[in-house]
């Protein structure tokens, strides 16, 4: 039983990253119907610009501290969210209106340019990364609570609380729900589509570089092909949920992390990668809206 718990911490720890970059999936597409296979390598990129700024602008590489982090995810987030927006702004817009195959075709593009720009800017050698200082672990009785883990939790927590917050409760996210539902009313109210698609961009953006931190502080290794994994686990994790739904975002997150910690911990290791593409199969056969998606009918 000890074991189970330790499983289900490590799981949450690793599934709140997974929410984290999930939700810039499940915006994107719940505005756009596009589905974003850049945003992986948006969450690569936070880590490398975290571990450049941690190793070119402060201490941190030499004397991690709290301060220190904060300022190295915050200039993160805001580096990823200019990113984000200039995606949007040169890649998607001016084929906004063309058959959805070409959308396709220019994510799987910016993919691979930000893959192999990175590859060009810093080198394919993967680089050590620690910016959280790693200090001793939580004993919770025989449970041991990683001092990175709980950062992890209470880092990403109150940044999907914000999204929430944003989506739900303020005069933009109200545009941005209207414009998922019908882009075309939208505009006719008078609400600038083109904003708040590119606010999209931006928040998902700044969401995925702030897990590239925290996943750079887990596993203290960056390098330019590192969003591949994650980002494919992540869109698991959305369609999981319900592509398109924010709440479906953070939960199919945290049980992909969850998923992948018990099976590691009772089956085998090399079996961690695997589950996450048997999760997608089956819930494309017993489900397709996902677990709190709502199916829709199309006229064909």
């Amino acid at each position: 039983m000890i074991e189970l718990f330790q499983h289900i911490i490590d799981g949450i720890s690793v599934g709140a990253i997974y929410a984290l970059i999930a939700l810039g999936y499940t915006m994107v597409y719940g505005v756009l119907k596009l589905i974003n296979f850049a945003h992986g390598d948006v969450f690569m990129l936070g880590a490398m610009m975290g571990w450049y700024v941690s190793s070119r602008w402060t201490s941190e590489a030499r004397n991690p501290s709290i301060f220190g982090v904060l300022w190295v995810t915050l200039a993160s987030m805001a580096i990823c969210g200019v990113v984000g927006f200039l995606i949007e702004r040169l890649a998607y817009r001016p084929i906004r209106s063309s058959p959805r195959l070409n959308s396709l075709i220019t994510a799987i593009g910016m993919s691979f340019l930000l893959e192999y720009g990175g590859q060009y800017l810093f080198g394919a050698t993967p680089r050590f990364f620690n910016v959280l200082p790693h200090n001793a672990p939580i004993h919770i009785g025989s449970v041991s609570l990683g001092y990175v883990d709980a950062v992890t939790v209470l880092v990403a927590v109150p940044l999907m609380y914000i999204l929430q917050f944003i989506v739900f409760h303020t005069r933009m996210g109200r545009a941005m729900r209207a414009v998922s539902f019908n882009p075309d009313t939208a505009a006719l109210m008078g609400i600038n589509v083109d904003l708040v698609i590119s606010f999209t961009f931006v928040l998902g953006s700044t969401l995925a570089a702030a897990a590239g931190i925290l996943f750079a502080s887990k596993y203290p290794s960056v390098h330019p092909l590192m969003g591949l994994m994650p980002g494919l686990k992540a869109f698991v994790a959305a369609v999981l949920g319900g592509i398109g739904n924010v709440p479906g975002a953070m939960l199919g997150g945290l049980l992909l992390g969850l998923a992948e910690q018990i099976v590691s911990g009772y089956l085998s290791s090399s079996w961690r990668d695997a589950v996450a593409f048997a999760i997608l199969i089956l819930i494309l056969l017993v489900k397709p809206s996902g677990l709190l998606g709502r199916g829709e009918a199309e006229k064909v």
